[in-house]
């Protein structure tokens, strides 16, 4: 999932923006939530490092992930600190921090499925005929209460 988060400041009232969007289709961004934080408090944190950023910035009802946050604390730290910056955006895509897949292999060793099915031996039709003369319809009576057969 692609995620923009935009960090706006309003230095006059000390506020800080948070604004969280995710593209729900390709080239659809939609906004998902807003949080506003104490603008000065969230500059110190950011410079006391990744922790304490990350406690502030984290709440009940916005809460990255840790890879996030890691992101979000590199991409602002000079946010923070430039006066004449006023908003910045962080696209994150969480496929980015899976690890990668080690690339599949047959190893010579492997028996391949028609082999096994070839050795299983061809089913002959009097044994499919004994299989399916066998009545599979389901018998009850009236004073069996069981679920199973109702």
């Amino acid at each position: 999932m692609k995620q923009k988060i935009r960090f706006e400041k309003n230095v006059k009232d000390n506020i800080l923006t948070v604004l969280e969007s995710s593209e729900v289709d390709p080239g659809v961004v939609m906004p998902l939530h807003e949080e506003k934080y104490d603008l000065a408090q969230m500059a110190a944190a950011a410079k006391e490092g990744l922790d304490p950023f990350t406690r502030l910035l984290r709440r009940r009802s916005f809460f990255p992930t840790r890879d996030l946050c890691i992101k979000l604390h590199g991409e602002t730290l000079d946010f923070f600190t430039d006066t004449t910056q006023d908003k910045v955006i962080v696209e994150f895509k969480d496929s980015e921090t899976l690890p990668e897949e080690e690339e599949f292999a047959l190893e010579d060793e492997d028996v391949e499925l028609d082999a096994l099915l070839d050795e299983d031996g061809d089913s002959k039709e009097d044994e499919i005929k004994e299989i399916d003369s066998e009545d599979d319809t389901p018998r009850f009576t009236p004073e069996d209460t069981s679920e199973h057969e109702n």
